[in-house]
């Protein structure tokens, strides 16, 4: 499309906006109809700890979402000289899981507790066991009932409980919203009616019948839609906070609001069975869409949906890339303070490319990049740690393969489970996240840890945020009776290259021997979070 007619569809209006608040970066996204990027903006920000919860607080949450949003607005007028009035389709997604939890007059009652918080240990046992459904201990139901075991005074007060994505959404519709991709992160979803599990629903309210609460659960929960349904539409207040300026009109219709995995799953064309997607950041988590019903319940396992509601099994490890971030922004403040002039990205593909010049196994070196805890180890704390004994050889590429392989330790103890106990076919997984700006060394990190193909694509660097945009322009663009897979398969990703990368057998073998040294370790790791104490100044 040439400049002249992206002028003319942005009047008009034949473009689609996505947002997505995600760990460490705000994004907005607008595309037109074909799904190519028009024009984006971002904030960055980060989470707290505070009172023992990890969360970000309300002012950051708007603050974010209006800077994302003027980013991108701003960078359409300097493009096409033209202010934005109005946008055909807009969806907001987030982070997945956590517990905003909110009494009738829209009072946030406690801090947003995030998908990082491991304080619901009890709560996701007891339910697992009363439901015999895995429920993990980021999940919306597991942070709610623990708030109900612990006592918490605000439990009497709740007239609504929701995600990230849920409260954007509301906030900005009036409408207590939730896609089935993220609604399968609060309570289990039944696949036939698209919609909470009826049976669990009353056993949970039978469960808590005697605390003598007003509400019901299915009361306090947002209204679950799947991909291609109109969720509501910016109401005139929601265009006072998203757009301060009131440029932009309201009556604009929105999709669902989604978490982040289900725009992960869209953004890397993953949601037809026997396909997968791994989204590499703070966390990390594969996304596999499943044949069939797993045969027992796992805890490492979460059993969620795609966006039109599919069965997914979903490995979520609370840490990733924090640790490695960590140590490649040490080596860039050492290189500043050699007088050097500062690349960060070349200081940080030089460093993650020595990985390929390393050991199979990472020359015996060991690390954890727990910054939380770890639901797949069992691990409640974090305590980054790097480990070798005089044995080890302690070099670069060494030190830098075994900070990526520890990067995806815990997601390869959770894919054997799928891969191995219960033979779930995998024809190859699709990669995205900033690691694979940097050309084949996470790729090829992946593939060892998975032993899988892995692809990525060339537009991986467009991230949930795009998804989310793809998700508000099929709501609005689809044919009649138009699937989602068809509509990414014919629509938005047929002329898209994607460069894959087969298994290494040494790599794979060296993996093998790094995840051995990974379990054996743990030990370790669980002695620094019992001993290191996290107020070290007192």
């Amino acid at each position: 499309m040439n400049s002249i007619d992206m002028k003319q569809a942005i009047i008009k209006g034949e473009t689609s906006l996505g947002i997505e608040l995600g760990s460490t970066r705000i994004k907005a996204v607008l595309i037109d109809r074909h799904c190519e990027t028009i024009a984006s903006g971002s904030y960055e920000w980060e989470n707290l700890l505070q009172d023992g919860y990890w969360t970000y607080n309300l002012a950051d949450i708007i603050t974010g979402l209006q800077e994302a949003y003027s980013g991108m607005k701003q960078e359409v007028e300097q493009k096409y000289g033209i202010p934005l009035h109005t946008i055909g389709s807009i969806g907001f997604s987030a982070m997945m899981h956590g517990y905003m939890a909110f009494d009738h007059t829209g009072e946030l009652l406690v801090p947003f507790r995030t998908w990082r918080n491991a304080t619901t240990g009890a709560a996701a046992r007891a339910l697992t066991e009363q439901f015999q459904f895995n429920i993990p201990e980021r999940w919306s139901i597991a942070h709610l009932y623990q708030a109900i075991l612990n006592e918490e005074k605000h439990v009497s007060r709740i007239d609504y409980v929701t995600t990230l994505s849920g409260f954007i959404h509301w906030l900005l519709t009036g409408n207590k919203a939730i896609g089935i991709g993220d609604a399968s992160g609060m309570f289990p979803i039944d696949e036939t009616t698209h919609d909470y599990h009826a049976s669990m629903v009353r056993q949970f309210d039978d469960l808590v019948a005697a605390k003598g609460y007003s509400w019901k659960l299915q009361d306090i929960l947002p209204k679950v839609y799947a991909a291609g349904e109109q969720a509501g539409r910016l109401t005139e207040t929601g265009v006072k906070i998203l757009d301060p300026s009131e440029d932009l009109q309201p009556g604009i219709p929105l999709c669902p609001p989604e978490g982040d995995a289900g725009t992960g799953m869209v953004a890397t064309n993953s949601v037809r069975k026997r396909t997968g997607n791994i989204s590499v950041g703070t966390s990390v988590f594969a996304m596999i869409v499943l044949e069939k019903e797993l045969t027992k319940v796992y805890p490492e396992i979460d059993l969620v949906t795609t966006p039109d509601g599919s069965p997914v099994g979903m490995v979520h490890a609370n840490n990733c890339s924090s640790d490695l971030n960590a140590w490649l922004g040490l080596f860039q403040e050492f290189y500043a303070a050699m007088g050097q002039q500062v690349d960060k990205n070349q200081i940080f593909g030089v460093l993650l490319n020595q990985a390929l010049q390393a050991d199979p196994d990472g020359g015996g070196l060991l690390s954890y990049g727990y910054f939380s805890g770890e639901n797949i180890t069992g691990l409640e704390k974090g305590r980054p740690l790097f480990v070798r004994s005089p044995e080890s050889r302690f070099n670069l590429a060494n030190f830098m393969r075994t900070h990526l392989f520890t990067a995806f330790g815990a997601l390869k103890l959770g894919m054997d489970i799928l891969t191995r106990n219960e033979q779930v076919a995998i024809d190859h997984i699709l990669a995205h996240g900033g690691l694979f700006k940097t050309p084949v060394v996470g790729q090829k990190m992946v593939a060892a840890a998975l032993n899988v193909p892995v692809s990525v694509m060339a537009n991986a660097g467009e991230g949930g945020a795009w998804g989310m945009a793809i998700l508000a322009s099929y709501m609005m663009n689809k044919d009649a009776d138009e699937h989602l897979e068809d509509f990414l398969d014919h629509k938005v990703f047929k002329d898209v290259e994607a460069q894959e990368m087969v298994p290494d057998e040494a790599d794979v073998k060296g993996f093998e021997l790094f995840i051995e040294r990974y379990q054996k370790g743990l030990a370790i790791e669980q002695a620094a979070v019992e001993n290191l104490v996290e107020n070290w100044r007192n």
